[in-house]
């Protein structure tokens, strides 16, 4: 396809998008499902306009998904309706860290077994689609600041955290292919990669939040009529905290989400916002009782929301429709999709359900969770992330295509349960 070509089906599809979202809400699948739909029609699988090979073009789309993970977990941070108190967050710390090893652990076990990978390969795979995804899981994630659902906030905190939760497996990955330096007896990994590189990352990151808010609270204050461009402050923090996370050798996703998350909750003390004795954030209501937008004057965080999931938005279609002409008759095999069986169907129910044993969120909402792991755009970073750290282009084509199988039938399974499923769990009021 020609320049204009992309121009004219990108620009379509984006006035198509926002003249019938709504409508679009309410059919028995999700956006992400239309735009893999083009994309394969389109693609080497049926009328070959274009083709999108992800190992011979791993330089280029490493920094695509690379944004538009970040945004996305962004986006996520700065919706997170509670304060951190860690009871309320150990549901979802225990997704992002326990059941994120689980499910490595299980993932590398079938691409050693049944693949036949050697096992630093198998544990990089593992890595690599063990997180679920925060560009694809919005329907499944909190929708705005006075957002209460447990279930919404598990699932989007864990999308939050385990995009960086996953690197200490990548780098482990590489390390025992002979990519990455792993120290004696693993010394440098665990006292670099694990522990120095997440704990450094959440600091950052929080720090960044924290001052960006006060600075912003106390100029606000100081100068009455003083304009704050909210959007560019936004994007700008994201910059700064994952530059400064990268620079000193910390974990970025999760200095971006926790930035996210700290400039939102700082910006809600400083500016009195109600809560309730539990100290959630209190929404309003509307006539039907949903709950509407937050009673607090605007902030940095909630004027920069809209912007950045309309970028969300156009980072998913643009994804979504390469991943379609990625996919090419190589899919035959039939080892990419019975692994991607493998994870929907085992690896990520059997992770979340032991690591959730006894969390307290009751057990449909902990059923619910251990389904609806989305796979899609931090896959596709990780992975071309491996390819340009020098993987072998043997071992990387069979990550491609295993990658690939299980993001298209994520979209395909989880885009035509996720609207059936959630109405019926939020309609019940004797869930649990």
């Amino acid at each position: 396809m020609r320049n204009f070509q992309w121009f004219l089906l990108i620009g379509a599809l984006m006035v198509a998008r926002g003249l019938w979202g709504h409508a679009v809400a309410k059919l028995p699948f999700t956006s992400a499902t239309i735009y893999l739909a083009i994309g394969l029609c389109l693609g080497p699988l049926a009328l070959n306009l274009f083709t999108f090979d992800p190992l011979n073009e791993a330089a280029l789309l490493e920094p695509v998904a690379e944004v538009a993970v970040l945004i996305s977990l962004f986006s996520a941070a700065i919706k997170m309706p509670v304060p951190f108190i860690l009871p309320r967050w150990m549901p979802a710390i225990r997704l992002a860290w326990l059941a994120m090893a689980l499910s490595v652990a299980c993932i590398a076990g079938f691409g050693w077994l049944v693949l036949g990978l050697p096992i630093g390969a198998a544990i990089l795979l593992g890595a690599i689609l063990a997180p679920t995804d925060p560009v694809l899981a919005t329907d499944v994630q909190v929708r705005h600041a006075g957002d209460k659902d447990p279930l919404r906030f598990t699932l989007t905190c864990e999308a939050g955290l385990n995009d960086g939760s996953a690197f200490p497996f990548v780098m482990l990955g590489l390390g025992l292919l002979g990519l990455h330096e792993l120290g004696d007896l693993g010394s440098h990994w665990l006292l670099v990669d694990v522990v120095w590189a997440t704990l450094g990352g959440l600091a950052i990151g929080a720090g960044c939040g924290a001052a960006l808010a006060y600075l912003s609270a106390a100029l606000r204050k100081r100068y009455a009529r003083h304009e704050v461009l909210d959007d560019l402050l936004g994007l700008g923090l994201i910059g700064l905290s994952y530059g400064i996370a990268l620079s000193l050798h910390t974990y970025g996703f999760l200095a971006v989400f926790a930035a996210g998350v700290a400039l939102r909750q700082t910006e809600l003390r400083l500016i009195h916002a109600p809560t309730n004795p539990e100290g959630l954030l209190e929404p309003e209501t509307d006539d039907a009782h949903a709950p509407a937008v937050v009673p607090v004057e605007p902030t940095v965080s909630g004027g920069a929301l809209v912007f950045k999931e309309h970028l969300e938005r156009l980072s998913e279609l643009t994804l979504v429709l390469l991943l379609g002409g990625a996919a090419t008759w190589y899919l035959a095999d039939w080892r990419p999709w019975a692994l991607a069986l493998f994870v929907l169907f085992v690896a990520r129910p059997a992770s979340v359900l032991a690591s959730m044993a006894g969390a307290g969120i009751g057990g449909r909402a902990t059923a619910i969770a251990a389904w609806f792991g989305v796979r899609g755009i931090g896959s596709i970073y990780y992975l071309t992330y491996a390819i340009n750290h020098g993987l072998p282009p043997s071992t990387s084509r069979s990550l491609v295509n295993a990658t690939l199988a299980v993001i298209i039938l994520s979209i395909v399974l989880h885009g035509a349960s996720v609207t059936p499923l959630l109405n019926r769990f939020w309609r019940d009021p004797g869930r649990g």
